[in-house]
């Protein structure tokens, strides 16, 4: 059975878990998560569904037979109806219990970590208010039932994650337009990457095309940044340049080009060697 994606600003997303895990572990497709965890902030190395999609790895999914890629524009743009209303607020009122429930857990696991040190605090308060009795008589107990009975959570400053899949009445349509060109050679070479099993990312961070790794990037670093070039002909200075990038965030040097004759990809790996060892 084919995946849904959904097409936003001119990409795939993927909101279902079950389908980020397929895709992730099964084809090879990585993706960038784009969404907040319930309980934290957005950062890079807490980030949650949905899954943003490249266009070459959406064009790549569509073309495989993998997925279909839809549009919701009419149904999340068309006025909704007074059920539709009481839904999305029940919905929502639930994900705000969810989160303060959450926080007030978090809350009480501190307070047990720090328990010790809390009663002191409180015992030496109520001696200074010459309140000897109480402080004797003060238990763990007391300070978790204070810590519980006096939790507010401020709505106002709550977090609002996205759901992991879009709710059932959000009707689709099917889009066969691609969102990448498959005459690209970026394309292609991503395409062929990905067909001899590769892990392939984006490699706009370290100067590249793509980052190449030996298994999934959350257990290895990248072993390759892949360079496209329109030919095989590069200038000396470009050469050193790409190459000695390479060097830097210790990676080898892959250029990909079409060849001169047929309509095929090339390879060219170039390592940097140090006369003096």
């Amino acid at each position: 059975m084919k995946m849904y994606l959904t097409l936003l600003n001119g990409t795939g997303y993927v909101f279902d878990v079950n389908d980020y895990m397929e895709l992730r572990t099964k084809y090879r497709i990585m993706g960038a998560l784009v969404g907040t965890a319930n309980t934290k902030g957005w950062s890079s190395s807490e980030a949650a569904l949905p899954l943003e999609l490249t266009k070459y790895e959406t064009q790549l999914l569509v073309d495989e037979g993998l997925a279909v890629l839809v549009s919701k524009a009419e149904a999340l743009t068309k006025p909704p109806t007074q059920d539709m209303l009481q839904a999305y607020q029940r919905d929502f009122e639930s994900r705000l219990m969810a989160q303060r429930d959450a926080l007030k857990t978090e809350k009480l696991r501190e307070t047990r970590r720090h328990v010790d040190k809390i009663i002191i605090g409180k015992r030496n308060k109520l001696i200074k208010q010459g309140k000897p009795d109480e402080a004797a008589a003060l238990t763990a107990r007391d300070v978790f039932h204070e810590v519980a009975n006096n939790f507010e959570f401020d709505r106002q400053n709550a977090l609002v994650e996205l759901p992991c899949s879009h709710m059932e009445y959000h009707l689709s349509q099917l889009c066969t337009t691609p969102v990448y060109d498959t005459s690209s050679l970026k394309y292609r070479v991503f395409h062929d990457l990905w067909k001899r099993g590769k892990f392939v990312t984006c490699g706009d961070a370290f100067g590249a095309d793509f980052l190449v790794y030996p298994g999934d990037p959350l257990l290895y670093h990248a072993s390759h940044i892949v360079i496209i070039q329109p030919t095989s002909v590069i200038r000396p200075l470009e050469l050193i340049a790409k190459v000695r990038l390479s060097v830097i965030v210790n990676k080898n040097c892959v250029f990909a080009y079409e060849e001169s004759t047929g309509n095929t990809i090339g390879y060219q790996t170039v390592a940097w060697c140090n006369p003096s060892k």
